[in-house]
């Protein structure tokens, strides 16, 4: 993984798509893990700050000390970290829309055996600006055509799999999502592009420094399954 930032008090590195954030009784037959690998890298602990799914690449964000690492998630419980995702969805979207549609919290039957059930629907809100669209000549279902849009995506909340879950409710999934997207579409991407992974990436965080107050960005930069994608339709990196 590549480092992207590091100080004294927080390490970010660019998360490859297919790596858990840490050990999961989800994943128990998976033996690499972020949280283990930034750790051994920099030969250090590290205490991660919030999470990406498994599937999803970008930036990841740990802190150096468990005192930072609460600090940082206060920023993320407050709303007060800014992130920024480019996705690639089924049709074409509009040119910007806010989804604000509450989502119940979803439970994992092994990690969140103990947590409460039952819970009412959390206010979640999710931006999205469509940044490119391409029509292909793959028939797919009963069209003879298929169409995707390129999307900047910035989530105002942090529900779990809030942007594939807000997508789907629009008739826009992700393309790759095997939870919540389309399966014919996953197919034509992994028969026609050799893409095997959800397209979505958190290409961007920016926050004001807990310590020393200095306002910070951290850009993540696709990576080479995703930027394959993006030649193959034609999309310029200049568009992200």
């Amino acid at each position: 993984m590549q480092i992207i930032y590091q100080d004294d008090h927080f390490v970010a590195v660019n998360k490859p798509s297919g790596l858990l954030v840490h050990r999961s009784d989800i994943d128990r037959h998976e033996t690499q893990f972020a949280l283990q690998m930034v750790r051994d890298m920099i030969g250090q602990r590290v205490y991660p700050v919030h999470r990406l799914d498994k599937p999803t690449s970008g930036v990841l964000l740990f802190a150096l000390s468990s005192e930072n690492a609460n600090k940082m998630m206060q920023l993320f419980a407050n709303g007060r970290v800014e992130k920024r995702y480019l996705a690639i969805v089924r049709g074409y979207t509009p040119e910007s829309e806010t989804i604000n549609y509450a989502l119940k919290e979803q439970l994992d039957r092994v990690a969140d055996r103990k947590a409460r059930k039952g819970k009412p629907a959390q206010s979640a809100i999710t931006y999205y600006r469509r940044l490119a669209t391409v029509e292909l000549p793959y028939a797919v279902g009963p069209y003879s055509t298929c169409r995707y849009s390129l999307l900047e995506v910035t989530p105002k909340t942090g529900r779990k799999h809030q942007i594939r879950r807000h997508m789907k409710h629009v008739f826009h999934p992700l393309v790759g999502d095997t939870t919540h997207g389309d399966g014919k579409h996953n197919q034509l991407f992994r028969d026609q592009f050799n893409c095997h992974r959800l397209l979505l990436s958190a290409v961007g965080l920016s926050f004001k420094h807990p310590i020393t107050q200095q306002q910070l960005t951290l850009n993540a930069s696709l990576d080479k399954s995703f930027s394959r994608v993006m030649m193959w339709l034609k999309w310029d990196k200049g568009l992200c």
